[in-house]
């Protein structure tokens, strides 16, 4: 007999049968046909890639750009209408002469009205007006207000004095107290070291200056506000600003 007739089947291998064939179904699998890319495929693909570019638009004009005319108002209260007043030329001639915007005071909603006009041509003038205007409202000379018309970089932040600790009554007086010094000497101090100005209305803290010397400032006050002795507040506003000196 023949070794290939009687050949047994290896062990561990599968032989199929009639039912085997007859429960699984073979699947086969389609091959995918890719298309070779020629010449023709090639400039498609350029004049694609062409058409995709930025639109070129035309620059827009100032007057455009600015929009319709607008307006701002500040409130006055009733305590600052003399010095509005006696200060009404300083204010006036700085916003109608360099900003190019018309200002008025109306006696009725008592309100200083700052619009912009065609002249006008700095976006931010009017923003620069209106923050000129309210900080000579809050009570900062009109000198010292006037540098956030020819500075970029000055800021004005307000705070009450209960919002770094809730006092009442004479604790909140003593806490005024401490920040003003005697004679405002304290204050004066915080001033000339931060550069910053300093308004104290009531129990309510007004600061203006650039963001980095608002933040020495709004620092030495609260410590001042929470007891701190006015000759450790010194100290370290110093070592600060002496920090901030050395880095710039």
């Amino acid at each position: 007999m023949d070794a290939d007739t009687n050949a047994t089947p290896a062990a561990g291998a599968v032989t199929e049968t009639p039912e085997d064939s007859g429960s699984f179904t073979i699947v086969t699998y389609k091959k995918t046909h890719k298309r070779k890319r020629g010449k023709d495929d090639a400039d498609m693909d350029t004049e694609g890639h062409v058409a995709s570019k930025r639109p070129q638009l035309p620059p827009i004009s100032s007057d455009k750009l600015k929009g319709p005319d607008e307006m701002r108002k500040v409130a006055v209260p009733a305590h600052r209408y003399t010095p509005l007043k006696e200060n009404w030329l300083k204010i006036f001639t700085p916003i109608v002469e360099n900003l190019q915007l018309q200002v008025r005071f109306n006696l009725k909603t008592r309100h200083v009205e700052i619009k912009t006009c065609k002249d006008t041509q700095d976006i931010s003038a009017l923003t620069r007006a209106s923050d000129f205007v309210r900080a000579f409202i809050l009570g900062f000379q009109v000198e010292d207000a006037l540098a956030l018309i020819r500075l970029d970089e000055l800021f004005l932040e307000s705070f009450y004095v209960t919002d770094v600790k809730p006092l009442k009554g004479d604790h909140l007086s003593r806490a005024i107290g401490r920040i003003a010094g005697k004679g405002g000497k304290t204050k004066f101090t915080i001033e000339n070291v931060t550069k910053t100005r300093i308004v104290l209305a009531e129990t309510k803290v007004h600061i203006l200056g650039s963001f980095q010397n608002i933040k020495m400032a709004r620092t030495a006050i609260c410590n001042l506000i929470l007891g701190s002795p006015p000759s450790k507040v010194y100290g370290n506003i110093r070592m600060v600003a002496s920090r901030a000196a050395e880095r710039f």
